[in-house]
């Protein structure tokens, strides 16, 4: 019957999709067209992943200058700290050299009322070289080995150095005075040992003084341990003798 059907087959071909569409179910049939749009739906499947691979490239690229751009802002603001620390330093240095030149105009009327001197000299100051009463002795001093080299810098370094009396007895005095916006552990430190100097060169009382804007709470109690007088400076006065 088989082999009948197969001759009678081959013998007529326009028969074959007649026996085909009577073999088979349409679903079967319809599978090539099936296949046509799965391909179609590949093909458009594979043209959406290749512009997300553009997109995804063109987002890479993006971040990548983001990066960039934030690397230079970090710079930009690094820059713009240093910029606003170097002004910090200017206006300090400034600060401090106005007041120190406040205070040379205004050292004797100072220190006479806040320490109780009288016949006050500068005998120092960074606006004034050393005279030669102060000068000659350190000199002295330095050669025959009552101070070191570091010693006489020190004196050297020093903002202002004054000699003069107490008012109550007439004894004489040398004075040491570090004159700073803010008066820090630094300052103090400086003062008492150029004083500690004063007392070794000349054998007579010495004063370590300090001067400023303002000063911490723990740097003043560190103060009255070491022996250094602080004087407060307000901006708008002169100086504030007898606070």
């Amino acid at each position: 019957m088989v082999a009948r059907i197969i001759a009678e087959l081959q013998a007529n071909p326009e028969a074959q999709p007649l026996l085909l569409r009577a073999m088979l179910t349409n679903e079967f049939l319809g599978m090539p067209a099936r296949l046509d749009r799965i391909e179609q739906d590949i093909a458009e499947l594979k043209v959406d992943v290749a512009e997300l691979k553009v997109d995804v490239a063109e987002l890479k690229v993006d971040v990548a200058e983001l990066k960039v751009d934030v690397a230079g802002l970090k710079g930009d603001v690094a820059g713009l700290k240093g910029d606003v620390a170097e002004i910090k330093r200017n206006v300090a240095y400034l600060m401090g050299s106005d007041l120190e030149n406040r205070l040379h105009r205004k050292a004797r009327p100072v220190l006479s009322q806040k320490l109780g001197l009288r016949q006050t000299v500068i005998m120092q100051s960074q606006l004034l070289e050393p005279l030669p009463e102060l000068a000659g002795a350190v000199n002295d001093a330095l050669d025959t080995g009552v101070i070191s080299a570091d010693q006489d810098r020190r004196v050297t370094e020093t903002d202002l150095v004054l000699r003069a009396q107490r008012s109550h007895d007439r004894t004489p005095v040398w004075v040491s005075v570090e004159i700073s916006n803010k008066v820090d552990a630094n300052d103090i430190q400086r003062s008492r040992e150029t004083a500690d100097v004063l007392a070794a060169i000349f054998g007579i009382e010495t004063i370590a003084t300090v001067a400023g804007y303002q000063i911490d709470p723990l740097d003043e109690e560190r103060a009255n341990y070491l022996g250094v007088e602080y004087i407060p400076v307000t901006p708008d006065v002169p100086y504030a003798a007898g606070q």
